[in-house]
């Protein structure tokens, strides 16, 4: 048909492509001056896939967005049968298999963005794979292919009980032959993210069958298996697409989108998207911006957690995780990794236990506030003393909760301190409103580093010429401090000031026995 005029008007110039159903050719509409693709029904196909042929014009003719292929016009010429659309000049998403993380945030969240416009206009597309996805030279995306898309209440050309699409990309509603929602396209999404991100399936096999019941009962292996160094928040975005119950996935395309511009630092650098699976050049997209798509939509938190003990760091993730304004972006088991992980990720809120291995919760926090400031520090402990309160408080913590508190009460904590509000739990807000926390403390007294660290000393037994050499301090120069240390706290001697202190949360029983184990 190269050569040939449609209707008088659409002029074929090349051959683009065949499908099970239809021809695609590029051709000049000669009326308006332009390059568009016609999509022509192949003859003979059954009354069912002619319908859903004209239903994709119907569909996607209602549609008006930069990231889903327009369509122009519908035709009859004859016995031909054709759909006017856009002409998209770019390459295949499969050809961005696999790619960089930030690659994979960028694409996904374009995606995201137009599923979440069609969504709302309760057009759901059932048909989300690599190829009916295209990507510009300029880093746009464009969905293509809107022949499977339907509209929720529309009369269906398929009876409930029948599987359609692709198989490798199905949803387990799809796999099932159930009714489907927009939660269907955000896992099918899940499942190109998946292959982006790792440069493999999560579920494959020859026989369909075994396919589609690996859709519907196989959990996918973590990317991060296969992938090591892929951000946890990317795992764990891909991952919350893939759960087998829509109402554990996103419960909207949005609130993947803001999940999926959460998962990199907030930087305004752009990311190269050059594909190692193709000489083609293309220019890079942009990084997905850091903000929410929709002012109505409440922003996505980044939380990294803290503790130890990795049931309950689990367990707490997986608390956040049924939120859709939360993404867990990175965990850790002692205190300096917390810090090289609130460094480097820069979360807005670090989740933070105070009794851990290596550097506990309350010495890392001035480095955190010193080295990322931005980041807001949720102290959540099952130390509930004076001393712990008020030691954490004065180190810039910007809430602190009890492990015992309630599961509402510590998301509520964790969206309030993003807004700058001190966060005190049950237990320790009566501490601080009764006055217990500075019953006991010499009004308006501040201490030094090294003011505390001659009190920890001289607690654990140290003489001073002990301390002098330690602290590297002239031994006269540490006489005349520890005077003045007494007649801040009122002490007796060393002693009794060095007991004060420990009571008053200048220095913590902890620090005393890592001091004795030390020594």
């Amino acid at each position: 048909m190269i050569g040939r005029k449609l209707l008088n008007r659409y002029k074929l110039t090349e051959h683009l492509g065949d499908g099970s159903t239809a021809t695609v050719y590029r051709a000049t509409d000669e009326t308006l001056g332009r390059d568009v693709a016609l999509k022509v029904l192949l003859p003979h196909v059954k009354d069912t896939t002619r319908e859903r042929f004209f239903q994709e014009a119907k569909s996607a003719g209602a549609l008006n967005h930069p990231n889903i292929m327009s369509i122009h016009d519908i035709g009859q010429d004859g016995t031909h049968s054709f759909l006017v659309t856009e002409y998209v000049d770019g390459v295949a998403l499969s050809d961005y298999v696999p790619s960089s993380a930030d690659v994979v945030v960028d694409l996904g969240h374009q995606i995201a963005m137009a599923l979440h416009y069609a969504h709302e206009r309760h057009i759901i597309h059932r048909d989300i794979k690599p190829a009916n996805i295209k990507v510009t030279p300029e880093g746009k995306v464009k969905i293509m292919d809107l022949g499977l898309a339907l509209t929720q209440d529309a009369k269906r050309v398929t009876a409930h009980g029948m599987v359609i699409g692709t198989p490798a990309y199905l949803s387990p509603e799809q796999a099932q032959g159930i009714k489907l929602d927009p939660r269907t396209d955000i896992y099918s999404l899940g499942i190109v993210l998946y292959e982006m991100a790792t440069g493999q399936l999560p579920f494959n096999s020859d026989d369909i069958g075994a396919l589609l019941l690996q859709q519907v009962k196989q959990p996918p292996t973590p990317p991060r298996l296969i992938i090591a160094d892929l951000p946890m928040a990317l795992e764990s975005v891909i991952l919350r697409c893939l759960e087998k119950s829509p109402a554990r996935r996103y419960q909207s395309s949005m609130a993947l989108a803001n999940a999926l511009a959460a998962v990199l630092p907030q930087t305004p650098a752009t990311t190269s998207a050059t594909d190692a699976t193709t000489s083609a050049t293309r220019q890079s997209p942009a990084v997905a911006p850091r903000r929410p798509s929709n002012p109505t939509q409440r922003r996505t938190l980044r939380v990294l957690l803290a503790d130890d003990h990795t049931i309950l760091r689990r367990s707490l993730a997986g608390l956040l995780e049924t939120h859709d304004d939360f993404i867990v972006v990175g965990e850790a088991g002692d205190g300096q990794n917390a810090l090289q992980q609130a460094i480097a990720i820069q979360p807005d809120v670090l989740v933070l236990d105070i009794n851990m291995p290596i550097r506990n919760g309350l010495d890392i926090l001035p480095d955190i506030r010193q080295q990322a400031p931005n980041v807001k520090v949720l102290i959540l402990t099952g130390r509930e003393e004076d001393a712990y309160i008020i030691r954490a408080l004065r180190a810039g913590a910007h809430g602190y909760m009890l492990k015992s508190s309630e599961e509402d009460e510590l998301i509520a904590a964790i969206r309030n301190v993003t807004t700058g509000q001190l966060v005190l739990g049950k237990g320790v807000a009566e501490k601080m409103v009764t006055g217990m926390l500075s019953s006991n403390a010499p009004d308006g007294v501040t201490l030094s580093e090294t003011e505390q660290k001659i009190l920890l000393y001289i607690a654990g037994g140290y003489e001073n010429d002990e301390i002098a050499a330690t602290l590297k301090i002239d031994s006269i120069d540490l006489i005349e401090m520890i005077a003045v240390i007494m007649d801040k706290l009122n002490g007796k001697d060393r002693y009794d000031t060095a007991l004060k202190a420990l009571r008053n949360g200048y220095i913590l029983l902890d620090d005393l026995h890592d001091l004795s184990r030390e020594r």
